[in-house]
């Protein structure tokens, strides 16, 4: 298990509300010993204008997944986060229902964490790949 605290799905509750994240519908879904799956509805929050789903929710999903990997990787009363660099790849359109994205590391170090997130539609077929980059910084 690469948590320092114990996974949990009633952990991301302890993340701010009203951000970006909830904005657009993000609900934690499953937490195992070295991923977390998130899901978010694809609609009017979340299309761009000609009705699919929009490039930057997909990353809002990528980096809110890999933002709450690396936090519970951490000593969070001492250290924190920061994401510095995101890049995706949209392989595939979706025009409704739900994306799930699912968030692995490539590297968890002691200044750099680095996540591979994976994006997929209901029929389980890739939408978008994803990765996150996040700077480790004391408090």
């Amino acid at each position: 298990m690469i948590w320092k605290h114990k996974p949990s799905l009633e952990i991301t509750s302890y993340f701010p509300n009203k951000s970006m994240g909830d904005f657009l519908g993000i609900e934690f879904i499953e937490i195992g010993d070295d991923f977390i799956t998130a899901k978010m509805p694809v609609n009017e929050r979340t299309h761009q204008p000609f009705g699919l789903l929009h490039g930057g929710a997909s990353c809002v999903l990528a980096e809110s997944l890999g933002s709450v990997a690396s936090t519970l990787c951490l000593d969070i009363n001492a250290q924190m986060a920061v994401g510095i660099e995101i890049n995706a790849n949209h392989l595939r359109s979706v025009t409704t229902g739900f994306v799930y994205g699912t968030v692995k590391p490539v590297h968890v170090g002691s200044t750099i964490h680095v996540w591979n997130i994976e994006i997929v539609n209901e029929a389980k077929k890739l939408v978008c790949v994803s990765r996150l980059t996040c700077a480790i910084r004391n408090r």
